[in-house]
């Protein structure tokens, strides 16, 4: 790892095809907006507010040796990552997520990661081999991970020597996949970030608050978690207490990448000196700008 690489990134890094309206919209609405497409993921989404913040990360991920791969590295480089610890793989293209948006908020995404989920552990041999770490040297920094990798993936990553040293910070890539995380549940590793919904799936039930979701992952074994609620709380805890607040009002412009930019920047607040309630503040001001539709600094 160089020396400027102080968090490491791992998860999607794809193009984001991302059309929104200023209408509201319901199934099968034809409305006119805009269509952007821009360097995406969740890991990619965190990996991009971290360098707006000042850090430098550096991506473990897959992407293809097609056009579109060596444009999206390119890109990646451009805004000052590390992309030398990423997979290339020669027979698998790079990875893309579609997303509809309009005033009422995400109307319907697909996300398409299924080379992330065929490159499977070699995207994490820089973790083993030497580059960033050893299974007998394990890396001991900072870990932001998204939950697009496969559950036996995770599984292993929750449980591995190579990660027993690492600041492990944990996020579902949606709620279709929120309990791919139940493995750091059970092995009592990492802060995970969750939002309402994803934390009730994670216990199987429903919570009414993020406080009491909070909670109700201690429960179940979480070494710390963070869960928002959209415009309503958010609450981060673990064993010796939680800290519950609010986000200011905004008006909402969109809401595809607000969760990646809470977590990134709690990380940040933190990797700074930030104690918990100073962290938790800075990620919800920084998560509202970015819904308001202005780029969080």
């Amino acid at each position: 790892m160089t020396q400027q690489t102080d968090i490491l990134c791992i998860g999607s890094v794809l193009w984001d095809v991302i059309g929104r309206s200023a209408s509201h919209m319901r199934q099968g609405s034809d409305v006119p907006g805009r269509i952007t497409r821009l360097p995406g993921g969740v890991a990619m989404n965190i990996a991009m507010t971290l360098v707006r913040f000042g850090m430098t990360p550096a991506l473990l991920t897959t992407i293809g040796r097609d056009p579109e791969g060596d444009e999206l590295i390119n890109a990646c480089a451009r805004m000052g990552m590390e992309t030398s610890h990423v997979y290339r793989s020669e027979d698998l293209p790079t990875d893309r997520y579609m997303a509809v948006e309009g005033a009422n908020g995400l109307i319907a995404a697909i996300a398409d990661a299924h080379s992330l989920e065929a490159a499977g552990a070699k995207i994490l041999r820089p973790m083993e081999n030497g580059a960033l770490g050893s299974r007998d040297a394990p890396y001991d920094g900072l870990v932001a991970l998204d939950g697009n990798l496969t559950l036996t993936l995770l599984k292993e990553i929750a449980k591995s020597p190579a990660f027993a040293r690492a600041d492990l910070r944990v996020a579902p890539a949606s709620p279709g996949k929120a309990e791919r995380l139940l493995p750091f549940l059970q092995n009592a590793r990492a802060t995970l970030y969750v939002n309402l919904e994803e934390a009730g799936l994670l216990c199987q039930t429903e919570f009414a608050d993020s406080a009491t979701a909070a909670q109700g992952l201690l429960g179940r074994g979480a070494l710390r978690v963070l869960v928002t609620d959209g415009g309503k709380s958010a609450t981060e805890a673990d064993a010796s207490g939680a800290i519950t607040q609010t986000p200011p009002e905004v008006l909402v412009t969109r809401v595809t990448g607000a969760g990646d930019t809470f977590m990134a920047a709690h990380i940040a607040a933190e990797a700074t000196g930030a104690n918990r309630a100073a962290a938790l503040n800075r990620a919800l001001l920084a998560a509202a700008t970015y819904v308001s539709g202005e780029t969080p600094l």
